[in-house]
């Protein structure tokens, strides 16, 4: 699959339905954002939150689900109006030296939260199977084939997908609590905003970094074009008045799922003395009133489904930092992988040298890594946002903007309280050293990067700029000269594709022009011994060759013979860069994944090695 996510903009009609099917036909994106506010980094820190402060952090849930509805909103805002992606919106607005570090920064977050996935995966498959944790995780690098699947199937399969998953992971919760019937005295006390200290600040920020994700903020942003709508005003505040009800539903059906598992955990745990932080392998003891000796089962498929559907929406959301960030883009199979394998080693890492039991501290770890992060995702938005010459008459009003500032500002007091507790502990400690000459300057490094990213714009104009796809623009086309090829390389292989290849080639040169026709010889005497080897393949081989030369000759065309030796795009690159040839003309054959996998794709690999135009020939 090699379409990006920029190219299924405006794929999803929204034009000539009314009423519910207006509001149906643009339901979808929020949901799509909202899988990340349900995954099991969320359930880890409900869990812990609730098992270890019962009801206390209730209203840390619900700010953090407050400040998400407004960010969220901005992100879709700044998509539909501007048609630019966050990311897009910040290569724009600054220079390409902070681009770098705002994309590391995004793609830890992306990690952080896959890290997550891994984890939830590989525990639901020790419920269900009973499979050792380490094998769970390496497992959990083979949900790229379904990723690919999904990608394939375009965007609203991909929607109902998520959207199916989120059903499975949110009933069973919202049932349970009502089930058990927790003290709404203890809820409502547990709204009242609180000072936080020590580990109940860790696990607050924690909180706060699963519900707000920085990531969420890019994917949405881009989600919200795969809306086909009217650019005109009317359209424009028709598209924003049924995204946000797509935003506020989404996102308080997630918050009631996590708060759910709160207050689960803080009846279950908490109030019966287990202050101790719980682990989520022991989260379905919160569904054993419903399901009975089905719980852990039920609980496991849930938590792989929320894994899965989580893991989409982190691979769109690095594609879309890629794109928007460095105007860089790779296959997404790739992408996938190399974020998957950039989380697993953490978790390795924990297991062997700590042991299993420290993977819950891990899950709470990677979440609160999400809130470290996003700052640098929320302070460019609102700033996008609230630029009247680049909004228009879309630019949030001020008591929005009022809002989005005093969120962000909380957002990045907590974090760097955080960050000063940390530091504190670490400097009282002995060995210390690592600490003063490594990580200082990189935190003061952050902290410059932040506090440029907070003033750059206000001292910089504000100008529109095109999105910055990684195509580029389109160019001017002056008169066009006739191109004359005067030696055309032609690689064959003796297959029934042979014919049309050499036809299209004469096609091209004309009796003018001179044909080389190659071999390239594979076996693996020729591999190791080169044009010394004389098997019966290679003297088969001259013999065929010089069949199609005295055809070609009969029919007036001038050519000569070129065999190779070994690997076959390296050997096709290396004659035709030592003959001077000035056009290929090579046979595809159609091969899909699963066979270029298995034999190689030599097309993919002479384009890289050679600097001339090659037609290619199904």
């Amino acid at each position: 699959m090699n379409e990006s996510l920029g190219e299924v903009h405006s794929t999803v009609t929204t034009a000539g339905k009314t009423g519910w099917r207006k509001l149906l036909s643009f339901l979808g994106p929020a949901y799509l954002v909202s899988v990340g506010y349900m995954d099991p980094g969320n359930w880890a820190t409900d869990l812990a939150g609730g098992s270890q402060f019962g009801y206390q952090l209730i209203w840390v849930l619900l700010m953090s689900n407050l400040i998400a509805l407004l960010l969220q909103s901005l992100s879709a805002r700044l998509g539909i109006v501007q048609g630019l992606d966050l990311a897009q919106a910040s290569r724009n607005a600054y220079p390409r030296w902070a681009n770098l570090p705002l994309y590391i920064l995004a793609q830890i977050a992306i990690v952080a939260c896959d890290l997550a996935e891994i984890i939830g995966m590989a525990i639901g498959l020790n419920l269900l199977f009973g499979l050792p944790l380490i094998w769970g995780i390496s497992i959990t690098i083979l949900d790229t084939v379904l990723l690919l699947f999904l990608l394939n199937k375009g965007m609203q399969a991909m929607e109902s997908f998520i959207l199916s998953m989120v059903f499975i992971v949110g009933i069973a919760f919202l049932t349970e609590m009502f089930i058990v019937e927790p003290s709404l005295n203890d809820i409502f006390k547990g709204l009242q905003p609180s000072v936080l200290e020590g580990n109940a600040l860790y696990i607050a920020i924690g909180i706060l970094g699963a519900t707000v994700m920085p990531h969420n903020l890019y994917l949405h942003s881009s989600l919200v074009q795969t809306r086909k709508i009217e650019r005109t005003k009317k359209g424009i505040q028709e598209s924003l008045k049924y995204n946000l009800i797509d935003t506020v539903v989404a996102l308080n059906l997630a918050f009631f799922v996590n708060a759910a598992i709160l207050i689960l955990a803080a009846t279950a745990f908490y109030k019966n003395g287990y202050f101790e932080i719980a682990e989520i392998q022991d989260a379905y003891k919160l569904l054993e009133n419903i399901f009975g000796s089905l719980a852990p089962a039920l609980f496991a498929i849930a938590l792989i489904a929320a894994g899965q559907s989580s893991t989409v929406t982190g691979t769109l959301a690095g594609q879309i930092i890629m794109e928007g960030h460095l105007k860089l883009r790779i296959q997404p199979w790739l992408r996938r992988l190399i974020t998957r394998l950039l989380a697993i080693i953490p978790a390795f890492f924990t297991i062997v040298y700590y042991g299993e039991d420290y993977l819950g501290a891990l899950l709470i770890l990677s979440q609160v890594v999400l809130s470290l992060q996003l700052g640098f995702a929320v302070i460019p938005l609102i700033h996008f946002t609230s630029d009247k010459k680049l909004m228009g008459d879309f630019a949030i009003k001020p008591w929005v903007k009022i809002l989005a500032w005093f969120s962000a500002l909380i957002i990045v007091s907590l974090n760097i309280k955080l960050v000063y507790e940390f530091l504190r502990t670490w400097l009282s400690g002995d060995n210390n050293w690592w600490v003063i000459a490594i990580l200082i300057p990189v935190i003061l490094a952050i902290i410059f990067l932040l506090l440029y990213v907070s003033f750059h714009p206000l001292f910089k104009k504000s100008s529109i700029i095109p999105s910055n796809v990684p195509h580029g623009k389109a160019l001017e086309i002056p008169e066009v000269e006739t191109v004359l090829y005067t030696a055309v390389g032609i690689p064959v292989d003796f297959s029934s594709h042979d014919k049309a290849t050499i036809r299209h080639a004469l096609l091209q040169g004309g009796k003018l022009a001179h044909y080389y026709l190659i071999h390239i010889v594979e076996t693996a005497g020729a591999r190791y011994y080169g044009d010394k080897v004389l098997d019966f393949e290679t003297r088969s081989d001259e013999d065929n060759l010089e069949i199609y030369r005295l055809n070609l000759e009969k029919l007036g065309y001038h050519s000569t013979v070129l065999i190779g030796y070994g690997n076959t795009a390296r050997a096709i690159a290396k004659l035709t860069n030592k003959n001077n040839l000035d056009l290929l003309v090579m046979g595809a054959h159609g091969h899909k994944t699963l066979k270029d996998m298995i034999f190689g794709s030599t097309l993919n690999s002479v384009r890289h090695r050679v600097k001339i135009p090659i037609l290619i020939v199904r």
